[in-house]
């Protein structure tokens, strides 16, 4: 039998839909690895949302909107923070634990909020507390199933509806055709086409590659955020430095020892992400060193290692006691804010097929996502993306006609993440925008007889890549997270979302 819907993806976004898909039929959760690999379980951070005392969902609404530098939707935003209170109240009714202050809910604060309204779980595990609290209440629904180790490699269509996806087994290395009445993206991100990334292994941008392939529409996909402190030791993996410890005090230092944010930003340590990255790289060729410092050893150490303990533990076990040392870190690739275009509702431009969370462009985090929106999008959005898709209850069934041709890129892919970290990174420029795109649009394809899943993770790869550098070339002006050094200002024409799909050449502006 089939399922009526099927679910890519088990992260925040994923589960939260397959809940309320479950009141209207069979749900399948394909997760390409295993259930508890996806994105969501490595937000430290934590879940921004107007609950304070002190707090207003406007004031939630205008730190979003100034950190989106202008390219905001609006509408976007207003559901996020006004729906953001409800969904957490409803995550602790399901049994998530945040961590509290006697009985009271402990809020921090991270950069470009105006209040202390982010929530945490276990100090910095809250993605990993929320992604649990989902699965076990999607687990206890008699109509959601899982489906681990199964990468989706396609899309299906049929009359340019999509009626389901191609899957490659990992066990039987076979292709296999599901389908569904409708099919939600929920894939998480795309760092991994970056040489410097916080992002985990399965961060391939496999959602946004099948999307459009199948003829989706793509919209901001140039804006990717660059996390400015990521952990930076050789050997040792880009361990992510939540910004939450700038929120209780962490200070950045160059390697003479010298606090430098003052003279970029007058929120300093607190400053927007585009902000802080590209003073992080300013000051390295100021100085000539391979990395800055975040400094926490000012702070009382019991604080540190309760607050942070497995940031904590995970620097110590490769050499870096955070109470005695200061940290070397340096901006990785960290979460796209474009993605597959979609509505508040999650309905993208195809017929029956839905996005949410990372891989979804809603407008919601503009040029540049406000610190902690990402797990409270995946949540609000994954919700009414389920309750849309209900609506596809009496969809018929259809079989698509032929599984689609497969051929695969000639490129190492070393050879790729350098490419887009050098052309395609914290500072960009016309010139090298050009040479990715030449280069990424020249490359050979090749079909494979035996293709494995990392065969179709580069596939996506540099389909991803082409479009980051495709866009980012059309975009000429300096934005939020996409910043060009021959077009450093912003620009009026441009402050507009841009839209790609395959059936236009041109990048378009709307």
């Amino acid at each position: 039998m089939h399922p009526d819907f099927l679910v890519v993806g088990a992260g925040v976004a994923g589960l939260r839909a397959a809940i309320e898909l479950a009141q209207a039929g069979r749900v399948l959760v394909i997760a390409k690895d295993s259930l508890d690999e996806s994105s969501s379980q490595y937000a430290q951070g934590g879940i921004a949302a107007a609950l304070s005392d002190d707090d207003e969902v406007e004031l939630h609404e205008q730190d979003t909107l100034a950190a989106g530098d202008g390219l905001c939707d609006r509408a976007a935003v207003r559901t996020l923070v006004e729906e953001g209170p409800a969904a957490i109240q409803e995550l602790i009714e399901w049994g998530a634990q945040f961590d509290r202050e006697g009985s009271r809910l402990a809020f921090t604060q991270e950069g470009a909020h105006s209040r202390r309204r982010v929530l945490h779980a276990q100090g910095d595990s809250t993605g990993r507390e929320i992604s649990r609290t989902l699965y076990h209440k999607a687990a206890s629904l008699g109509n959601v199933e899982f489906r681990s180790f199964t990468a989706v490699t396609d899309l299906l269509l049929a009359d340019g509806e999509v009626v389901g996806v191609v899957a490659c087994d990992a066990a039987t290395q076979q292709a296999v055709p599901l389908y569904a009445r409708g099919v939600l993206l929920a894939t998480g991100g795309l760092g991994r086409v970056y040489r410097e990334t916080t992002n985990p292994d399965v961060a391939t941008g496999d959602g946004v590659a099948a999307a459009y392939r199948a003829g989706a529409e793509i919209s901001d996909i140039e804006f990717v955020q660059f996390h400015p402190t990521a952990l930076h030791l050789e050997g040792a993996p880009r361990f992510l430095l939540s910004e939450a410890l700038r929120g209780e005090g962490a200070l950045l230092r160059n390697s003479r020892g010298e606090r430098f944010m003052e003279r970029y930003h007058p929120l300093k340590e607190l400053a927007p992400r585009d902000v802080v990255s590209r003073a992080i790289v300013a000051e390295m060729e100021r100085t000539g060193a391979p990395h800055v410092f975040l400094d926490l050893t000012h702070l009382p150490g019991e604080f540190v290692r309760r607050r942070f303990p497995r940031i904590y533990e995970t620097c110590l076990r490769y050499g870096v006691d955070l109470t005695k040392d200061a940290a070397p870190v340096h901006p990785a690739a960290h979460y796209a804010m474009g993605g597959v275009r979609t509505d508040l509702d999650g309905r993208t431009s195809l017929p029956r097929l839905f996005a949410a969370g990372e891989v979804a462009a809603t407008g919601v985090h503009g040029a540049n996502r406000l610190a902690s929106n990402s797990l409270l999008e995946g949540v609000v959005f994954g919700a009414r993306a389920g309750r849309a898709m209900r609506e596809l209850t009496k969809a018929p069934f259809r079989i698509a006609p032929a599984l689609p041709e497969v051929s695969f890129p000639d490129i190492a892919e070393r050879e790729l993440r350098d490419l887009t970290w050098r052309y395609c990174g914290i500072l960009r420029c016309g010139e090298g925008l050009e040479r990715a795109c030449q280069q990424l649009g020249r490359l050979p394809h090749r079909p494979c007889a035996q293709p494995t899943r990392r065969s179709f993770e580069l596939r996506n790869m540099v389909q991803v890549a082409w479009l980051i550098a495709y866009c980012a070339l059309a975009r000429k002006e300096s934005r939020g997270a996409h910043f060009r050094t021959d077009y450093p200002q912003k620009r009026s024409e441009y402050q507009k979302h841009s839209v790609i799909s395959k059936h236009c050449d041109a990048v378009r502006f709307v």
